[in-house]
């Protein structure tokens, strides 16, 4: 069983998630919440497999809910969702980089959401398209910024001890691709390219996908 908070300001929102997570096999409303402490205090509660995490909420916003539930040692199994009906770049960075394990839009179709946390639950990370093309062209423009130093591999730490091929993996990971694209672009099975996945996330001990998403770009490797 998948169980889910649910934190979001709007009643009816709440609402309407609660209802389309308990008719799914598999899934359970563990909790809600309508601002950003009362989600940290009910995640630290009931500690809930996933969160799903509006941004504009009072108190403290879901950015800072989502870095102060990551960074408590004691939630490491929960992961985080973040719902928003703002197409923000700034948030979708400021999310991944909070530890958020994935990004979506509001107007997500209900499979899709549906989907979306059972792919979470599994250890990956999910970001709609078009986070994913947002986060590419925030970096980028980054790149292109002559005052800033070109990012690089780290000659030390866990970069350095990946090999070539890993490498090349997480340069993919940071486009945005999946296991099955990646396999696709190397010409390697998908259950190969899910192993290569596993090994640079224990190396880089990256909380999940979104995290490698963040360091490919940080490092240059997009």
């Amino acid at each position: 069983m998948i169980r889910i908070v649910v934190a979001d300001d709007q009643e009816l929102m709440r609402m309407g998630l609660r209802t389309l997570i308990e008719n799914e096999d598999g899934l359970e409303c563990a909790g809600e919440a309508s601002d950003g402490l009362q989600t940290v205090d009910v995640v630290r509660r009931v500690r809930p497999d996933i969160v799903l995490m509006d941004i504009r909420m009072p108190g403290i916003d879901g950015l800072e809910a989502t870095r102060r539930i990551t960074a408590d040692p004691a939630l490491v199994g929960t992961r985080i969702i973040v719902l928003t009906t703002f197409e923000n770049d700034d948030y979708v960075v400021s999310a991944l980089r909070g530890g958020a394990s994935g990004f979506l839009l509001k107007d997500t179709p209900p499979t899709g959401l549906v989907d979306a946390l059972r792919v979470v639950s599994s250890g990956e990370s999910l970001l709609s398209p078009r986070a994913t093309t947002m986060l590419v062209r925030r970096f980028l423009q980054g790149a292109d910024d002559a005052s800033r130093p070109v990012p690089a591999m780290p000659a030390e730490g866990p970069a350095a001890e990946l090999t070539a091929r890993e490498t090349e993996v997480m340069g993919l990971v940071g486009r945005g691709s999946s296991n099955t694209e990646i396999a696709e672009a190397l010409t390697i099975s998908v259950a190969t390219a899910r192993t290569h996945v596993g090994r640079i996330l224990a190396k880089t001990e990256a909380r999940d996908r979104a995290q490698l998403v963040v360091l490919a770009h940080q490092w240059g490797l997009v």
